[in-house]
């Protein structure tokens, strides 16, 4: 890997698949529009891309790391029939209220925290200043805050988040990467 390189890295449920909840089977996986030809455009750009996404379906009992792992497994291989490679994957598995046994727990990496992006620069080599976050929840933004990634994107349609801390609010990850593209 190129050492100092930036990356994109994307919250999963509600950026690169519609969120209906707790998803863990290929057959109620629905891509965003567009997910393909941006993620595409941003390795064009020079980004690698990295998942990093909080799962407390496994805390909460609800799905198991194995299913976590298969679903992750089908979703970079739809990535790779499209010519794009999804780096690495990193998820937060806990939940501090309603985890269950070693899954209650607070956990660094848990978004707000940035414990998935820091494992993500020690192991990948990351410019952080020169990366960006796409997320569509504040904590998404927060932790790449915390973590010193430079750019921070909300995705946020309906403009429920009017006080966010990101530095722009887009509709869509294709919108994200066209304001990357801006700024390259």
């Amino acid at each position: 890997m190129k050492k100092d390189s930036k990356v994109l890295f994307l919250d999963r449920d509600g950026v690169i698949n519609v969120d209906v909840g707790y998803i863990w089977r290929p057959e109620d996986f629905i891509f965003q529009e567009g997910v393909f030809v941006a993620c595409r455009r941003a390795i064009d750009l020079g980004y690698r891309l990295v998942i990093i996404t909080n799962q407390a379906g496994i805390g909460r009992g609800i799905f198991s790391e194995d299913d976590f792992q298969k679903l992750t497994y089908w979703m970079c291989k739809q990535f790779s029939q499209k010519g794009i490679e999804i780096t690495e994957v990193f998820h937060a598995p806990t939940h501090p209220q309603e985890g269950i046994g070693v899954y209650k727990r607070e956990s660094i990496d848990r978004k707000p925290g940035p414990g998935m992006i820091i494992k993500a620069q020690k192991s990948l080599g990351i410019n952080l200043a020169e990366s960006a976050m796409v997320g569509d929840r504040e904590s998404d933004i927060e932790a790449a805050i915390s973590a010193g990634v430079g750019k921070k994107l909300l995705i946020d349609s309906s403009n429920k988040n009017l006080h966010t801390q990101a530095d722009i609010t887009v509709s869509s990850l294709v919108e994200a990467v066209d304001w990357l593209e801006k700024y390259e």
